[in-house]
């Protein structure tokens, strides 16, 4: 009894002192752990100093431009004032017209310049400063949406004239605005590479958007809406293209309060007579580039020229037949700095077409027909190197370099994909959109391969199938994604918002939204619909 009296001591001590190693082992790796994680939160804040501090100089550098244009404008006044008759009240000297849009107003100087080119002409625009669309909006959002119809849209007569031709100035004035200076001009501006992907889900509420009216004008189209797209040069022009084979050239009025009806024009193939699958425009702004089928050696690629010449057609359909077999779902014109464009097809194959010396001559080329295993659905192009992205019904990404001609990298996910949509402003991130229900849009971060840093979607009332012609657009700041839906909404997702919801949603439509886009200078929103109408909402 003694000895079990003596030993119970000695075993109690044994399990405390051990019992106190344990705890001091748990303590030091909780600190460990408590450290790496602060230490990344520290890194993290840095980063957002960093970015934070370079979005610091350049507003305080577009601020000093601003100041410095508005004291050459107010010089420019003076000069003119005091150049004025007093008689008539009329100008003696011509006066060079600025605004802070791309868009370059060229009179006087476009007659020194090569006379093979030819030139757009546009209906003139008012002096104005055009207020780029900031990065966090304020205000509530609006729920419904306005159902306002506009009148019918008027129609105007003939928008392009051959360089050269005597243009007659009326009442709403003309000018020639040369399309190769405004295009190189943004070109610059899209090289500006801005870090975006360390906000991206940094915050617990997201930033509204108020939609202060929504308008509605007819398409006029005979069928279901299919494409829509602004042009990259002209700031009023937009297209939109339907299953009934038309593509219509529309003009904004009122900075978005209304749009007219340019020209209409048949862009149906030759042969089997399809619509246009999809389209883009060259980066000068000067043609529009649609794709068709490759079934039955039909035309593949049709060409909207812009400005016309004498004795040519409008509408040119290109010989080369690349794509061996079904619909070619994807056009896109690539980043680069030599124009060129990539399509993308149900014959699983991915084609880059470069410009020949050649007017309007394209040479075909195939990246590859074999890294997917189902249709292309999908092309799109990276800015910092010469990668084409390639989203597929296969659920796989690719990444192909053009550049050495290997695949640059391959990834796998569980959904199938349907589109691909690089940032504008970060030049690493980029939107796949996928058929998962409430998890259709991931975000990755081209360095990180087969990571995915965000993903987000909604919930569809109407229909549990995911439509492959619902698509996406990025806001000119990169911060924002909108996309159309089964339901009659456009959904709106704030990258920085953590949860895997949209931001908001705003009613916009009868029936489903195909697509809203981004006005690159103007608070608007531009969206199609399955209802016909085009929506016009000013945010």
């Amino acid at each position: 009894m003694s000895e079990l009296i003596v030993k119970k001591p000695k075993q109690e001590e044994e399990e405390e002192e051990n019992g106190g190693c344990n705890s001091k082992d748990e303590q030091e790796e909780a600190l460990v752990a408590l450290i790496e994680h602060r230490t990344k939160e520290v890194q993290h804040l840095r980063q957002r100093i960093s970015y934070y501090k370079s979005q610091l100089e350049e507003a305080e550098k577009r601020l000093e431009d601003s100041q410095s244009k508005l004291a050459r404008l107010r010089c420019q006044d003076n000069v003119v004032s005091s150049r004025s008759s007093p008689a008539n009240g009329t100008k003696s000297v011509k006066v060079e017209r600025r605004s802070i849009s791309p868009v370059r107003i060229n009179e006087g100087s476009s007659r020194n310049k090569s006379q093979s080119r030819t030139e757009l002409l546009i209906p003139a625009v008012n002096p104005k400063i055009s207020e780029p669309i900031k990065s966090t909006w304020s205000g509530a959002k609006d729920p419904s949406g306005s159902s306002t119809q506009a009148s019918p849209a008027a129609h105007s007569i003939g928008i392009v004239k051959v360089k050269g031709e005597k243009s007659h100035r009326n009442s709403s004035d003309s000018e020639i605005v040369e399309v190769r200076d405004r295009g190189t001009k943004r070109k610059f501006e899209q090289k500006e590479h801005k870090e975006l992907i360390p906000l991206v889900r940094t915050s617990a509420s997201p930033a509204t958007i108020h939609c202060h009216t929504s308008n509605h004008v007819s398409s006029l189209h005979k069928r279901k809406l299919r494409s829509l797209s602004l042009n990259p040069v002209n700031e009023q022009l937009f297209v939109t293209s339907a299953l009934d084979g038309v593509i219509r050239l529309w003009q904004l009025q009122s900075r978005g309060s209304g749009a007219s009806l340019l020209s209409t024009t048949d862009c149906l193939s030759p042969k089997h007579r399809r619509w246009p699958e999809d389209i883009a425009w060259h980066p000068q702004g000067n043609s529009l580039f649609s794709v068709h089928t490759a079934d039955s050696g039909d035309s593949q690629i049709s060409v909207l020229n812009l400005n016309k010449t004498k004795g040519r057609a409008c509408v040119t359909f290109l010989d080369d037949k690349p794509h061996v077999k079904g619909i070619i779902n994807s056009i896109i014109f690539l980043p680069w700095e030599n124009p060129c464009f990539a399509t993308g097809g149900s014959d699983h194959a991915v084609v880059l077409w470069s410009e020949r010396d050649a007017e309007d001559s394209w040479k075909p080329k195939a990246l590859h027909r074999n890294l997917h295993s189902s249709a292309v659905m999908g092309v799109a192009g990276m800015q910092q190197k010469q990668i084409v992205l390639s989203a597929g019904a296969d659920k796989r990404i690719i990444g192909f370099d053009a550049g050495v001609g290997r695949a640059d990298f391959k990834h796998q996910i569980e959904s199938k994909c349907m589109s691909v949509l690089p940032n504008p402003c970060d030049f690493n991130l980029f939107m796949v959109q996928t058929g998962t229900p409430g998890r259709q849009l991931r975000l990755y971060d081209i360095r990180l391969r087969q990571t995915e840093i965000h993903a987000f979607g909604w919930k569809q009332e109407s229909s549990e199938s995911q439509s492959a012609l619902i698509n996406q657009s990025w806001s000119p700041d990169g911060l924002y994604i909108t996309s159309g839906s089964a339901d009659p909404v456009i959904h709106l997702f704030d990258i920085r918002y953590g949860a895997n919801k949209p931001s908001q949603s705003i009613r916009a439509h009868q029936k489903r939204v195909f697509k809203a886009v981004w006005h690159y200078s103007h608070p608007l929103l531009i969206s199609i619909s399955s209802d016909l109408n085009i929506g016009l909402h000013k945010i």
